[in-house]
């Protein structure tokens, strides 16, 4: 069995590297990054038992023949995912992210492995309270460049899926928070307990307070794919994947169990100008997976690993 994981030093891929091979003890596990954020300290102190192969690649130029088989897993993580920022970059976002996406499928295809990939709930851009998978595309209203790319992305999956006989299965995660050593900071929950252990103010959007959206631990996230994996879920379908819908008030709220002096300043961002959501994980749940993630853990580990203000 061979695993190849895309973009794997990053946030996602940094804690999930760590947590295959206890999964997966007799797997090849095959690392694949561009090294574009310069992520190296990701590749420290890997789990010392396991054996692994890394690659400094850019995906859209690797010759993947040379790894692949049918007992091949593709995990891809390879992705600019920084949504509000993707406005000032869309030509990139959409060049780098829907590329590499269209290398795996092809490679997939002709190989005969199965391909994870990770698109996002912010395809949501909706006014309904309560979305799923089922929403039709009509009501699909993605708010950045960055969702619009992942559905052109999704797409391409499903008709790769009828016209070359693609495996794969796509999770929409929410905005992933939680510690790991290739962590960035800029989605909301990450970006908060950088500001408030700076002793700064958290940059609200002033829209956003009081509405709803989806968000997953990162230890979940990790544990979705192997759970992927595990019950050979490639049915060429999307699941939803997040351990808590949460307004960004209860996320403050938490940080400022820790941090007592916190601030806010409220800002303006086009990025932020729908209706509160939430998003439904039912199907996914519905496959026998249990979320275990905790938000108020996840905040007290990554403040602990943060500097302080003096």
């Amino acid at each position: 069995m061979k695993i190849i994981v895309t973009g794997a030093l990053g946030h996602i891929g940094s804690h999930l590297i760590r947590r295959l091979p206890e999964a997966f003890p007799k797997s090849e596990i095959i690392l694949i990054d561009n090294l574009l954020t310069q992520r190296f300290a990701s590749l420290f102190k890997l789990p010392s038992n396991h054996s692994y192969k890394f690659f400094s690649a850019d995906v859209r130029e690797f010759d993947f023949n040379k790894i692949l088989d049918n007992d091949t897993f593709i995990i891809n993580l390879a992705a600019i995912t920084d949504a509000a920022g993707s406005f000032e970059n869309s030509e990139e976002v959409e060049k780098n992210n829907f590329d590499c996406t269209q290398v795996l499928a092809e490679a997939a295809s002709r190989s005969g492995a199965k391909l994870i990939h990770i698109s996002s709930t912010s395809v949501y851009g909706t006014q309904s309270n309560l979305v799923d998978e089922t929403c039709p595309d009509e009501e699909l209203n993605p708010q950045s460049p960055y969702a619009e790319s992942k559905l052109r992305e999704e797409s391409l999956l499903k008709k790769y899926s009828k016209s070359k006989n693609l495996q794969f299965l796509c999770f929409r995660f929410g905005t992933i928070y939680g510690f790991s050593i290739g962590m960035r900071f800029h989605t909301a929950v990450n970006k908060f307990c950088w500001q408030a252990c700076l002793g700064d103010e958290l940059t609200v959007w002033e829209t956003a307070y009081h509405q709803k959206r989806p968000y997953l631990d990162l230890n979940d996230a990790a544990r979705a794919i192997i759970f992927a994996i595990e019950k050979n879920l490639f049915k060429n379908t999307t699941y939803n994947a997040l351990t808590n819908n949460l307004t960004v008030k209860e996320v403050s709220d938490t940080i400022k169990k820790y941090i007592p002096d916190m601030k806010i300043k409220f800002v303006k961002n086009k990025i932020m100008n729908q209706l509160s959501y939430e998003v439904s994980t039912k199907k996914f749940l519905d496959e026998g997976f249990s979320y275990q993630g905790n938000l108020e853990k996840a905040i007290k580990e990554t403040i602990y690993n943060l500097p302080h203000k003096p």
